[in-house]
């Protein structure tokens, strides 16, 4: 097949900055409201007079409906653009949080759980958005500082809300104020220069291939910071625009580019099933098996913390506490040495994600089995840095894999993954305490040692850059 030569589309480096400034800020806003209720719900929705059954039922609804919307809702990203979809679910979000401050009795507290748990997807659409500003290389630094920033918010959103929740109507005013913060992160959405991201830079050696979306000798392809995006592997191609006389016009599901908000609902819909299809059909199981497996180990490793250090150490939960945030505080410093660690890497992401579960399912196995709380402390340590490291590798995989065209999708179909594991995590958990207080991460290592088990198969059927060898074989036709 010939080499085409359309006309790209590159990022302003100021205005990406500048986008890319405030996302980080959307980030970090968001967990922070976030975390002032999370700790308050299950305290608030007993004071309603549910039993710990139904207050059981009713907490599990966010994440029954965030393993079915994740998916749905991140392809939505891919059809309608990131700046429409991020608007739609920040200010449905709020909507959410408001009910939630007005929230009386148990049916009303369902009711504003229901829009928090479809459309609560911003930080994956956030992060879908980075992705399409970003160079491939770049990619692991930009989301490292992202989650690095989420952190920090998520750390701080604790303080706050127990602040407040000690004056006499404290969760009604914790679940205004988020709604607050989603409303302003709405705004600061609203506000950023979308318009200046973009520039043309025209070529008119380009091919007749209408497969491709170009038409003649003008055509447009998507690229990222110049490099022109692999459709052969991609979950999502650019759609000439109906009715259009002039040749080469064509829609591209992303946030940087104009998008149609009139298209019909039914031409969304079929859009983001052709697309979830596509995701579902792809040969990425072994990616998203390899996140499930390694969610639910490290679920499993927090799971019974506490729990265990008092049983095992004899440890106040008090000191348990400081031990936690410690560790979080790391968590998130961690989201700092992504960037440096990869390039240390050479960017070979599959190497770096072996070596990081690799450390993880050791670091696992050593707090099982540790003597004393000073080794604890140590596992906590790497603990914290490693699985940082794995979750923004496993991540920069599916994208570099799946195509960044889909990245809503695949951001997405990850978090749905990731719900399974929080849904199949307690269970698993209960079950190995039964025999011992070290049953969940022994369980734990388990599974982890299957994930590495897993790469070792799968990654010599990988090239350096993530993509099966048989996709760069597809790509260079």
């Amino acid at each position: 097949m010939n080499n085409q030569k359309c006309s790209t589309l590159f990022q302003k480096p100021r205005g990406r900055t500048r986008i890319i400034q405030c996302i980080y800020l959307v980030g970090f806003m968001d967990l922070f409201g976030v975390s002032m209720i999370i700790p308050l719900l299950s305290h608030h929705v007993k004071s309603l007079g549910a039993s710990p059954t139904v207050a059981g039922i009713v907490g599990s609804t966010y994440g029954i409906l965030q393993l079915f919307s994740s998916t749905l809702v991140g392809s939505w990203s891919d059809v309608v653009g990131r700046q429409y979809s991020l608007l739609t679910c920040l200010l449905l979000s709020a909507l959410g949080y408001g009910l939630l401050g007005m929230s009386t009795s148990i049916a009303l507290f369902v009711l504003a759980r229901l829009p928090v748990g479809l459309f609560k997807h911003s930080l994956s659409i956030c992060r879908a958005l980075l992705s399409d500003l970003v160079s491939e290389a770049e990619r692991p630094l930009v989301m490292g500082h992202f989650n690095a920033a989420s952190s920090v918010g998520f750390i701080l959103g604790p303080m706050v809300g127990g602040y407040l929740t000690e004056h006499e109507g404290g969760f009604y005013t914790s679940s205004f104020t988020c709604a607050f913060i989603f409303l302003t992160n709405a705004g600061l959405v609203w506000m950023l220069p979308w318009s200046e991201t973009l520039t043309h830079q025209n070529d008119n050696n380009s091919s007749n291939d209408t497969s491709k979306g170009c038409h003649d000798k003008n055509c447009s392809k998507l690229v990222r910071n110049g490099s022109h995006a692999n459709s052969d592997h991609s979950v999502l191609a650019a759609e000439t625009v109906p009715g259009s006389r002039a040749p080469g016009k064509l829609r591209v599901g992303l946030g940087c580019t104009e998008v149609s908000l009139l298209q019909s609902a039914w031409r969304q819909l079929s859009s983001v099933g052709s697309k979830i299809q596509m995701v579902a059909l792809s040969d990425m199981w072994d990616l998203f098996l390899m996140r499930l497996l390694m969610a639910i180990a490290i679920m499993l490793y927090h799971s019974n913390f506490s729990l265990a250090m008092e049983e095992r150490f004899s440890l106040k939960p008090k000191v348990t506490g400081y031990l936690i945030s410690y560790s979080s505080t790391l968590g998130t410093l961690a989201g700092f040495l992504v960037g440096p660690v990869t390039n240390l890497y050479g960017n070979n992401m599959p190497a770096l994600l072996l070596h990081s579960t690799v450390l993880t399912s050791l670091l696992i196995f050593l707090y099982a089995a540790a003597p004393s709380v000073s080794q604890v402390l140590l596992t906590s340590t790497f603990f914290a840095i490693s699985t940082t490291i794995g979750r923004t590798c496993i991540t920069d995989l599916e994208l570099r894999r799946g195509g960044v065209e889909a990245s809503g999708t695949l951001i997405g179909a990850g978090q749905s993954v990731t719900a399974v594991g929080r849904v199949l995590a307690p269970l698993l958990s209960g079950l190995a305490q039964e025999f011992s207080p070290c049953g969940p991460p022994s369980l734990g290592v388990v599974l982890a040692l299957a994930a590495v088990g897993l790469m070792l198969i799968r990654i010599p059927k990988w090239d350096g850059k993530g993509m099966t060898k048989s996709n760069k074989e597809k790509a260079k036709l």
